[in-house]
């Protein structure tokens, strides 16, 4: 995997302090649901496009070659921040209903079996509107 020390673009960014849930408000929504089913996203931020205006504060360089990321990269300040503001608008409507997001984590919960399938049909159908892709797992 690679990673390009963005230290001095990072001083110059303006924090964006997008807030992350609490862990225990997140425990204390699970209080009920008896179904559960994990959705990992996978390739996480990479699956987030960079403006094209700011493509080119993404340029570094090898040994043989000049580089620009189009998808974020590790190690940008404001990645996780812009990836939350992102995965919560996508899932707004669900929020604390049936789906809990978490970084590149998506929990969905249900009371019951008919419930969750419902559930699980409408995330999954939500990822694929907006081309997020999953790994899912058990």
């Amino acid at each position: 995997r690679m990673c390009v020390d963005y230290r001095q673009l990072n001083k110059v960014t303006i924090k964006n302090r997008y807030p992350l849930q609490r862990i225990d408000d997140l425990f204390d929504q699970l209080r009920g649901p008896k179904v559960f089913y994990k959705i990992y996203l996978r390739y996480g931020y990479h699956q987030v496009r960079i403006k094209y205006e700011d493509i080119s504060k993404t340029t570094f360089r090898t040994k043989y070659e000049h580089y620009e990321y189009t998808i974020f990269p590790f190690g940008l300040t404001n990645a996780p921040a812009a990836f939350m503001c992102l995965m919560y608008g996508v899932f707004i409507e669900f929020l604390d209903k049936f789906i809990i997001v978490f970084l590149d984590d998506i929990l969905v919960y249900s009371k019951s079996e008919e419930e969750h399938e419902e559930h699980l049909r409408i995330t999954l159908q939500i990822l694929r509107e907006n081309q997020l892709y999953a790994k899912l797992t058990k």
